[in-house]
């Protein structure tokens, strides 16, 4: 099936590829107002951009009536946030951070989740997070409607348990970390591996 995004189902492009861009990791974000209140709240569009420097970016879309979401104009106002990557025991609770609470709410705590102090920032992570990436805001692209968040990454924190300190390499599948899936509740566990090796050219020759 052939099908313009542009006309006639635009209507239906975020439909269409978030049921086939899968699966999308999840930002659990926390930003904070100037007047230091919370809030948090998850994407699934988002990923790594980039490594020297380390970046992120994340799509946060406007409200219903064009007002831009607390996070984004949380990040816009103190420059700074977390991304908190979600597994499956917190997946539930994610999923109350979801919830279009008005400002005054704190999702935190509604969801059960608590947080501890970041490093290099003031906001804080979630503690039950066993991944939580510290960011200050590099800049913000503006596409349409699609307003691109895109963090310069600062600090990283990753559980002790999930880590081989020696070697330096994190034991990925341990994580139980979960991707959005199409639908309008579909998740997926990224547990169920499979490797394919890298080759090279020469490699690739000899075959």
């Amino acid at each position: 099936m052939e099908i313009d995004l542009l006309d006639p189902q635009a209507a239906r492009a975020y439909q269409l590829l978030a049921s086939v861009v899968v699966p999308r990791p999840i930002a659990l974000v926390t930003a904070w107002d100037v007047e230091g209140r919370i809030n948090a709240a998850p994407f699934s569009f988002f990923n790594l951009m980039g490594a020297r420097p380390p970046i992120l970016a994340i799509n946060i879309s406007d409200l219903d009536d064009g007002a831009p979401k607390h996070t984004r104009a949380n990040i816009m106002a103190t420059r700074e946030f977390v991304v908190n990557l979600v597994h499956r025991d917190i997946a539930e609770k994610m999923n109350i951070c979801a919830v279009d609470f008005p400002a005054e709410i704190n999702e935190l705590e509604a969801a059960g989740l608590t947080t501890v102090p970041s490093t290099k920032i003031g906001v804080p992570r979630i503690a039950e997070s066993r991944v939580q990436i510290e960011c200050t805001l590099a800049e913000i692209v503006t596409v349409g409607d699609n307003h691109i968040v895109i963090g310069k990454i600062l600090y990283l924190h990753i559980a002790d348990e999930f880590m081989d300190k020696e070697a330096m390499r994190v034991r990925t599948p341990d994580l139980d970390l979960i991707g959005r899936m199409h639908g309008g509740g579909g998740y997926a566990r990224t547990t169920d591996l499979f490797e394919i090796p890298r080759i090279s050219y020469k490699e690739w020759k000899e075959t």
